[in-house]
């Protein structure tokens, strides 16, 4: 259910300081902050960290979030790769959204989990079981907790730097450099608010390592590591050097091969489990169709 809501602005304030003194709660501001057009001031899209002057208007747009209760189990295969009482380790699919949204309440991989699993963490009512999240079009690893404390252990040693996970990606131009490090800060594109580049306005720290497993004509395959995990790094840091993620739908600058998704795989992943304290590693190849594109390039 949608509603809207409309308000006049009296004295200077940013928009997250403003819902937060209107009682929004701290799931409904991050449910704003994540759906593109929710927040408008004079009818302009913004971000919770603009400020709005007096004589303003601020409309929201809130639409009730779903609860794991009325999410529709769907019959899914999901390719798992570790699985115990605690948690499960998955090869996503490119082209598979992880959890529902606007739009989108029934195709998802939290609808896959739904069909095969009785338990899963409800840390978040809306995407139960997922700790941290791939991009639609990105394929490749993950983890999903299955209870409430293994969902937080997870989420800690994520935010703390204690989960590895490395990726592959084919880029665009020939990176002549064997290794390299892209240390610029992330934040929204307030040109695009479906995008996110580097910039120092509302920003946040963004590391990404990498190095270069091999070289084409005009496309570099890398091998990245991320120190930080902020929504859309590997994407944004490479087209901040100019060289953009072949088929990248919303970054790139070249035309797309077909119609495969981004060339970004989720290639391992090594954390010590939170609960048994195993050491586990995994690892998986990238998807068929990932490897036809970088037959074309060979040629």
């Amino acid at each position: 259910m949608k509603h809207t809501l409309t308000y006049t602005i009296e004295n200077e304030i940013t928009v997250l300081d403003f819902l937060k003194r209107h009682g929004y709660s701290h799931s409904v501001i991050t449910h704003l902050k994540r759906t593109p057009y929710s927040i408008l001031g004079n009818g302009k899209w913004l971000y919770v960290n603009d400020r709005l002057m007096p004589g303003d208007t601020l409309t929201i747009h809130l639409i009730e979030e779903e609860s794991s209760a009325n999410i529709l189990p769907v019959p899914m295969d999901l390719d798992i790769v570790y699985e115990d009482d605690y948690l499960l380790i998955i090869n996503k699919k490119s082209g598979v959204v992880v959890h529902p949204a606007v739009g989108n309440y029934n195709h998802t991989l939290v609808n896959g989990l739904l069909y095969h699993f009785n338990t899963l963490s409800k840390k978040n009512t809306i995407r139960p079981g997922i700790v941290h999240r791939l991009d639609k079009d990105t394929s490749g690893l993950m983890v999903v907790a299955k209870d409430d404390k293994t969902h937080e252990l997870l989420a800690d040693m994520i935010k703390h730097k204690k989960v590895e996970r490395k990726y592959v990606a084919l880029v665009w131009g020939v990176i002549k450099h064997e290794k390299g490090t892209i240390n610029a800060p992330i934040g929204r594109d307030f040109s695009n608010r479906q995008k996110y580049t580097v910039t120092d306005v509302n920003s946040k720290e963004s590391v990404t390592h990498f190095k270069v497993l091999k070289r084409f004509k005009d496309a570099s395959l890398v091998e990245c590591i991320l120190e930080t995990g902020r929504t859309h790094q590997i994407r944004v840091h490479f087209t901040y050097i100019n060289h953009p993620i072949v088929n990248d739908p919303l970054y790139g600058n070249r035309k797309i091969i077909n119609d495969f998704g981004q060339m970004l795989h989720s290639k391992s992943i090594k954390f010590v489990h939170p609960i048994t304290k195993e050491k586990l590693y995994y690892e998986v190849d990238v998807p068929e169709e990932f490897k036809a594109i970088l037959k074309e390039f060979e040629e």
